[in-house]
């Protein structure tokens, strides 16, 4: 396969969007991004300085094609975006930074996320494109399908969410991508396409925890500074505790030794015949049950040392309840509706008892006085009820993430607009680090 072509057809279906064209240059032995193409923005020849190689520049000190020479220190986005006939108009520092826009994207596993943000953290544009469909069939997520979908749906929601943001492409000043933790070949896709904007664009790459994320969708979501804080993301692939001290300082507390709260979720909701997603399966068979029903065990809570957690044992426990020990698969076993709904209830109480006890085990250890709740299983009912209770009680101001920015979306990616502002882009090199965050 030509990878330098794959390249240049890529970076030229989402530069002509923004009425950029290419000028390819000879191929050299280097894999440097400037070796592979340059741009030529639509201004008269005659305007352009002598390119540079292509690179995350500080986007406050670049200096704008096409701009007069007096006016190169003001200048920071071209304008306008197509060649008219008409005087290009350059907007000042000042002007510039009320209205900067970041494309931020999401592809750590099963959802296709971009959305378009200011530096003033308000949100132009946001869209998801969820995989539920694809996976139901199998009760999880299946990778190879994950990755496919997203190779599908990424330049056709990455367009949606410019076109419901009224901007073009060379209206963004930086474009953010997850590219830690999650799934590889997931990851990649988002990370390809980022890179390649970047590149095209001439603009900073700005990669993001996906899992910090979901603690800054609290942020986002209360417009307020939800720092210091101690920080629990409870989703379908993790379940960690921060104490983060900043938008940019995260330190990891305890996390999941085994399965995720939302894997659990997912695979208990399989034994009992119930649909996927299992967390709001389980929440809705849950509505009906007695959560003393079945004594189940809660993982490592006894460990007043640890802040890890572990689901494994319960969700073997629940399986043991369903066919007794060494006996039948679980899903051929019939069970009454009122037994299906007392396993999910009582099942419930136990992931929440633990995400409770742990999280507010390490508010009372730090000192800190908020918390921040995020990821998938931050959607559960029974769990942010549990949460405002014992807020409550410890004197603790709690922000959880509404339900939209609950499971994986885009924008949360605004954390990048603290590495704005902090000066931390990365390079194009940026590489993709998968994998699941796990206690020892």
């Amino acid at each position: 396969m030509d990878c330098f072509g794959t390249i240049h057809r890529v970076k030229k279906r989402l530069a002509d969007q923004a009425g950029i064209a290419f000028a390819r240059h000879r191929r050299s032995s280097s894999t440097r991004p400037e070796a592979i193409c340059s741009l030529r923005i639509a201004f008269r020849d005659d305007q352009h300085p002598t390119r540079g190689p292509l690179r995350a520049a500080t986007p406050w000190k670049r200096m704008i094609r096409g701009a007069p020479p007096e006016r190169q220190g003001e200048a920071i986005i071209r304008q306008p975006k197509r060649s008219t006939g008409a005087a290009p108009s350059f907007r000042t520092f000042e002007e510039e930074r009320m209205s900067v826009h970041f494309l931020t994207i999401e592809t750590t596993c099963d959802e296709t996320a971009a959305a378009v943000i200011t530096e003033d953290l308000r949100i132009l544009a946001s869209v998801v494109a969820s995989q539920d469909d694809l996976h139901r069939r199998y009760g999880g997520v299946v990778p190879e399908i994950a990755s496919r979908a997203h190779v599908e749906r990424i330049l056709p929601v990455i367009h949606e969410a410019i076109q419901r943001a009224e901007i073009r492409l060379t209206d963004l000043a930086a474009v953010a991508v997850a590219h830690t933790p999650g799934l590889a070949g997931s990851l990649l896709v988002g990370l390809c396409a980022a890179k390649a904007l970047c590149a095209a664009l001439e603009i900073p790459l700005i990669g993001i925890n996906h899992l910090q994320a979901h603690v800054y969708a609290c942020r986002i979501a209360s417009g307020e500074d939800v720092f210091p804080c101690i920080g629990l993301v409870v989703s379908g692939g993790h379940t960690s505790l921060y104490r983060c001290r900043n938008a940019l300082d995260f330190e990891l507390l305890g996390s999941t030794i085994d399965d995720a709260a939302g894997e659990a979720f997912d695979k208990v909701a399989s034994m009992l015949k119930l649909p996927y997603p299992g967390g709001p399966s389980i929440q809705r068979a849950a509505e009906q049950g007695n959560p003393q029903a079945y004594v189940l065990p809660r993982g490592l809570l006894d460990d007043p040392d640890s802040l890890d957690f572990s689901f494994s044992g319960l969700k073997t426990a629940v399986r043991y309840a369903i066919t007794g020990p060494g006996r039948h698969d679980p899903t051929e076993v019939a069970l009454s509706e009122q037994q299906i709904a007392d396993l999910a209830a009582s099942f419930q109480e136990a992931v929440v008892d633990c995400l409770v006890t742990k999280t507010m085990r390490a508010v009372t250890g730090s000192g800190v006085k908020k918390l921040c709740v995020g990821g998938g299983v931050a959607a559960n009912a029974r769990l942010r009820q549990r949460f405002e209770a014992a807020a409550r009680d410890a004197d603790v101001k709690l922000y959880i993430a509404p339900l939209r920015l609950c499971t994986d979306n885009a924008v949360m990616g605004a954390i990048a607009v603290e590495k704005w502002r902090a000066g931390r882009f990365d390079d194009l090199d940026l590489d993709i680090a998968p994998g699941v965050v796990r206690g020892v």
